[in-house]
């Protein structure tokens, strides 16, 4: 078992220094030309990955083209245009409404607050602080999805479950600086080492201080399960 530093905000800042030596290019992995694409993109994202997300939306994009195009389409045909990604029935649902909310609430532009952002379909505090951040240039807190969740957890930075108060300890903690780094850092990282279910535990920068490490601990910390 790791030995963390001795405040949690000591061990953000250790974490944050680490992952940013060890992933320089980190960076959000959704492809998009403009704000309404990111907005469908991560509202797609929603348990499924950016990789699936990234090859349904190549041709969706080509096909509809502003807030118009989807308000107006045929709701079978939008999810028939996105049956590879989870749950892609009610994420056409979502997309149509969020258009057409858009449309009339919004003179056709992706709103650029948090309030008016979560009012959209689909639209939870996670997406629009995807929204606010690559979109409209707006840091105001921190995208906590799986692996910003799991990796927060194991490293003993909260111990929180559910990803708003997550968020709200690590913004405590976090240098404000970092907020959006912070997440693209913890996803790049879930992917190549902390993984969900086999976490490479003797390939991470972080196993001295990781009070999950399992070559001597005997707890994951993000789900409280025995390795």
């Amino acid at each position: 078992m790791g030995t963390p530093r001795d405040s949690t905000q000591a061990q953000a800042e250790v974490v944050v220094d680490r992952l940013e030596d060890e992933y320089p290019d980190s960076t959000i992995s959704l492809r998009y030309s403009n704000r309404l694409e990111l907005l469908i993109a991560v509202i797609l994202s929603a348990q499924c990955t950016d990789e699936r997300v990234n090859k349904e939306t190549k041709h969706l994009f080509e096909k509809y083209d502003g807030p118009e195009d989807y308000a107006n389409a045929d709701q079978d045909e939008l999810a028939e245009d996105l049956n590879s990604i989870t749950y892609y029935n009610s994420k056409a649902g979502y997309i149509k409404s969020s258009c057409k909310t858009i449309l009339e609430d919004h003179d056709g532009e992706v709103p650029d607050t948090m309030d008016e952002l979560t009012e959209l379909s689909g639209v939870g505090r996670k997406t629009a602080n995807v929204v606010l951040q690559h979109g409209h240039d707006i840091v105001e807190g921190i995208v906590v999805d799986t692996h910003v969740q799991r990796l927060s957890r194991r490293l003993g930075l909260t111990e929180e479950e559910y990803p708003e108060r997550i968020e709200e300890d690590l913004m405590g903690i976090v240098p404000e600086e970092s907020w959006q780094e912070f997440t693209h850092l913890c996803i790049d990282h879930g992917r190549a080492v902390c993984t969900a279910q086999n976490p490479d535990c003797g390939d991470c920068v972080l196993a001295d201080v990781c009070p999950s490490e399992k070559g001597d601990g005997e707890i994951d910390l993000a789900s409280g399960d025995p390795w």
